[in-house]
């Protein structure tokens, strides 16, 4: 009798405690946090874990071969004081600048031709978008052989048009290299823009074009009072989005230039490549890199609170 009412009570509790965690799991805030946890492992392992270490290395003197020792805010002092990181820094803002005016001005073209109705408009729509498709480093590549100055068919091309042709080539010329990797850039980024605010433009009612019409307004202004105050919450999304991306920007000016040609193309992904990866001075290479952070936080807090403006509005 002892041992069958031992466990008839074993039986009890086991069943006590399922009931109790069936119950737990009611619970919507507790079913809430279970369901998050994969995510949020995810997320310690392959992005916090990251970044904390890359903090620690930027504030250790952290070599590839040695473990290193906390030395404060020294990378970063020696960073204000180089030459290289200033035109770095110049050059990134140069390059994020002029790249992304050209980008929504020749994506916010290519959106409105886009819009309108010609033949064999869904072709040239999926046409567009090759660019944005194709790998960033392979089609780089495809770009260093047109630069290269014995290869290229460009000066071929310049010759009878009497435009000059730097004898190093584009990208062997300080004066030109920067115009160049921010040529590829557009190239490659315009159809992310043109996609884009083609689905934007596709939302605004055509009433609101056809009542602007009846009223007098000629195309000029039914873009300024009609398109522009309905496409901006995209555009803003859109052009926050490009302005990040091209400022972390790596693969084009690795593949082009590596920094060159006298550090007139570095970025800071790649003047911290250079240094942290190719340098071996590790702790070095994350204060570049976390150099950006500001930057691109106050974008992101930008982006998060006109989304949510956006959202509260509506």
């Amino acid at each position: 009798m002892t041992v069958q009412s031992t466990a008839a009570g074993r039986v009890v509790r086991r069943r006590g405690m399922a009931a109790s965690s069936v119950a737990l799991l009611d619970r919507e805030n507790v079913l809430g946090y279970v369901l998050m946890t994969p995510a949020l492992l995810l997320l310690i392992i392959f992005i916090a874990y990251p970044f904390v270490l890359g903090v620690w290395y930027s504030l250790s003197d952290v070599q590839i071969f040695g473990l290193g020792k906390f030395i404060g805010l020294t990378n970063y002092t020696n960073l204000l004081n180089s030459p290289v990181f200033v035109q770095t820094v110049k050059n990134s803002f140069v390059y994020t600048g002029f790249a992304t005016v050209f980008k929504l001005g020749l994506g916010l073209g290519m959106a409105l031709v886009m819009n309108q109705a010609f033949p064999f408009k869904n072709i040239v729509r999926a046409g567009v978008l090759l660019p944005y498709i194709v790998p960033t480093a392979l089609s780089t590549l495809a770009f260093l052989l047109a630069f290269n100055p014995t290869l290229s068919p460009l000066p071929w091309v310049f010759g009878p048009l009497h435009i000059p042709y730097p004898p190093a080539g584009f990208l062997g010329d300080p004066a030109s290299a920067m115009g160049a990797v921010i040529f590829v850039n557009v190239w490659r980024g315009t159809p992310f823009f043109a996609i884009s605010l083609l689905a934007g433009l596709q939302t605004i009612p055509q009433d609101l074009y056809e009542a602007a019409a009846i009223d007098g307004a000629h195309a000029a202004n039914r873009f300024v009072h009609v398109t522009l105050p309905l496409l901006t919450p995209v555009l803003t999304i859109v052009l926050l989005f490009s302005i990040i991306q091209t400022f972390a920007d790596f693969q084009i000016v690795q593949v082009l230039t590596r920094g060159g040609p006298a550090d007139s193309t570095h970025l800071f992904a790649t003047l911290a490549y250079q240094t942290g990866m190719q340098g071996g001075r590790l702790g070095q290479g994350a204060a570049v890199s976390l150099f950006m952070l500001p930057f691109l936080g106050l974008l992101v807090i930008a982006q998060l609170w006109y989304t949510r403006r956006n959202a509260s509005e509506r």
